[in-house]
């Protein structure tokens, strides 16, 4: 399938992950963009939004009901959650052929009561949910590749899951007491304007928010339970970073009985070695932002705590790249059978 060109439409092209799916394809060999939508700024340019983008020959937004589906092969959906439900409910009903990444929440909860709790209404889609893989790349390679809808991971989750994951798996660590402090750059609050994200309010401050009670919280604790096979509730703190884009987390867990710090960094080894986007930093070496700022990759350090028996580790990733659009085009790469690294290969701008 290498020689063959895929269409592409993607909804709710006018928001950041859509932009940034749209920076991502110009480079792809095997993806024309066919369809954008934009509800608010149905027919006009996006380049009238992104100037960024202006150089790139790219269709009129226009609103999903106007949208030719009939010769779609991929759509990314990058509408707000609970709108999501019913578009691609009633897009794979009548296009069943059609491959779907969603970017929204709608359909990374398995339980419906779980999303109805943290979302604040019920799941209009419950059938097509059973039928959603939560697509975590590097984790769900195999079941992704066979997908016809594949709910993308949210940026805190990611950032966190991929160290945490082959602990759990390894069980060198405990189930109990896992604390997730994370911190993210505004991008990660979606393009709509909000009082407390103007640079007036937020430029030169750092902020706690969603605290003890944030919508991924039941996200990362279904993904870490199933990697462990015992119900894990983590601690989970996100702040908001008075910068454009990026994520870094700091996960302070406790070592299983018997085992050391030099298990935990074996375990990662062995996880990541072979994986493009995840890298091991050395011994002593901290994850920054600057160095996966606009690429797909994250990094993650290992450090012994001074606290005898805890371990912590420290992840970062661009919250529009590995957290959203970067991982959403990792998984149609392979949804469509292509490379999986195929336009993702690029490196930081540093400085």
């Amino acid at each position: 399938m290498s020689g063959e060109t895929f269409k592409a439409a993607i909804l709710g092209a006018s928001g950041y992950t859509g932009a940034e799916l749209v920076r991502l394809l110009k480079d792809h060999p095997s993806i024309l963009i066919e369809a954008m939508t934009a509800d608010r700024f149905a027919g006009q340019e996006l380049k009238s939004l992104f100037p960024h983008l202006a150089s790139l020959k790219l269709p009129t937004m226009q609103k999903i009901d106007s949208v030719d589906f009939a010769n779609i092969d991929v759509i990314f959906c990058c509408l707000p959650h609970g709108l999501t439900q019913d578009t691609i409910s009633s897009l794979l009903k009548r296009f069943p052929n059609v491959k779907v990444v969603d970017l929204s929440a709608d359909f990374r909860l398995v339980d419906a009561q779980v999303y109805e709790t943290t979302y604040g209404g019920p799941h209009k889609a419950q059938e097509l949910q059973k039928e959603a893989v939560y697509g975590l790349t590097e984790w769900e390679r195999s079941s992704v590749s066979k997908a016809r809808l594949v709910a993308n991971p949210g940026c805190y989750t990611t950032t966190c899951q991929l160290p945490l994951i082959p602990l759990l798996k390894d069980a060198l660590i405990q189930t109990e007491d896992i604390i997730v402090d994370a911190a993210s750059g505004i991008s990660g609050a979606g393009r709509a304007v909000k009082e407390n994200l103007l640079l007036s309010e937020h430029d030169g401050n750092f902020s706690a928010y969603g605290v003890g009670n944030h919508r991924h919280g039941p996200e990362i604790d279904q993904v870490l339970s199933a990697a462990s096979g015992v119900p894990i509730t983590v601690s989970f703190t996100p702040h908001l970073l008075p910068f454009p884009r990026g994520i870094l987390a700091t996960t302070y867990i406790k070592l299983s009985p018997g085992k050391t710090i030099e298990d935990v960094r074996r375990s990662l080894d062995a996880a990541y070695n072979e994986e493009f986007f995840v890298h091991m930093l050395p011994v002593g070496k901290s994850p920054e932002l600057k160095n996966v700022r606009g690429t797909n990759f994250c990094h993650i350090g290992v450090f012994e705590d001074r606290v005898p028996g805890k371990v912590i580790l420290v992840s970062a990733l661009d919250n529009l790249m590995k957290g959203a659009s970067g991982q959403a085009l990792q998984n149609m790469n392979l949804m469509l059978g292509l490379e999986e690294t195929l336009g993702l290969d690029r490196l930081a701008l540093v400085p």
